[in-house]
């Protein structure tokens, strides 16, 4: 995490990854656009994947004649980019016809408009993610690395999170100097210990300030994970395994009260990064 910009934003230098856990989106023809979540409080206009094709209506002049089913499974106001993925999945469908025939459009242009972490879901595997979240530059092929996810029982603001950060003050780092720049060269090796070195998050620290994330954090480093950390601006934590049997094995292990949410996931496998 970079410093508060003038125009109010924050610059970014982050290293996203996709994850097999994911939302689930159906469409198919309609007379007029619709729109279903099986989570009433997130069914309405503002839901990202509506914003997502009130975008390309705006920018395409056409108007959508589909039914959208979302199906949540990524826990919202987690950091883990349920919302911006869901906008992705949007532009990807009408990028590729579903949504019917549309004029050449802009896709990265409309992506950075509805969310500084909607361009990331649009490269289909990690990248390094600069500036307000437009500058995306695709990694390639990643390992197969197990993931385990734990979502306390307590939400975090977006909003909220950057204006705690913001009332404390961080260090000035070069981008030559960048961690993150260090990690994408750990990722690309598949060198898990090198990337578990390099693990940081600006938002970490205060947030375990919040006990439920103090707990969780806590119970997954005594199950075993090296490195457990908040993903994004929180609340969830996730800690990074070699395989799926490592993850298994921490899972059985982890210990937590009831209300917590465990996923046992992995790195998403690309179509197009082999």
């Amino acid at each position: 995490m970079l410093r508060r910009r003038e125009d109010g934003f924050h610059g970014l230098r982050s290293v996203m990854v996709p994850l097999e856990l994911a939302d689930t989106i159906h469409v198919e023809p309609a007379p007029e656009f619709a729109f279903f979540c099986d989570d009433a409080a997130l069914a309405g206009e503002e839901n990202l994947a509506v914003r997502a094709v009130r975008a390309i209506e705006t920018a395409s002049g056409a108007r959508i004649a589909a039914r959208i089913r979302l199906h949540k499974n990524v826990p919202s106001r987690a950091g883990l980019g349920g919302g911006s993925s869901d906008a992705a999945a949007v532009l990807r469908a009408a990028a590729s016809g579903v949504l019917g025939a549309l004029p050449s459009l802009d896709w990265l242009a409309i992506a950075r408009a509805l969310g500084s972490d909607v361009p990331f879901f649009l490269a289909e595997t990690a990248a390094l993610v600069e500036g307000t979240g437009g500058r995306v530059t695709a990694l390639g092929a990643i390992p197969a690395w197990g993931t385990l996810v734990v979502k306390p029982p307590v939400d975090i603001s977006t909003a909220e999170a950057y204006e705690r950060l913001d009332r404390h003050e961080r260090p000035i780092r070069r981008r030559a100097d960048s961690p993150s720049l260090r990690c994408v060269e750990a990722l690309q090796r598949a060198d898990l210990a090198a990337v578990e070195s390099l693990l940081t998050n600006d938002f970490h620290a205060l947030a375990l300030e919040e006990p439920a994330i103090a707990l969780a954090h806590d119970a997954l480093r005594a199950a075993g994970a090296a490195a457990p950390l908040l993903a994004g601006s929180g609340g969830a934590l996730f800690a990074l395994m070699p395989d799926a049997a490592s993850r298994d094995a921490v899972t059985q292990r982890l210990q937590l009260p009831p209300g917590y949410t465990v996923f046992a996931t992995a790195f998403a496998k690309s179509r197009i990064w082999q």
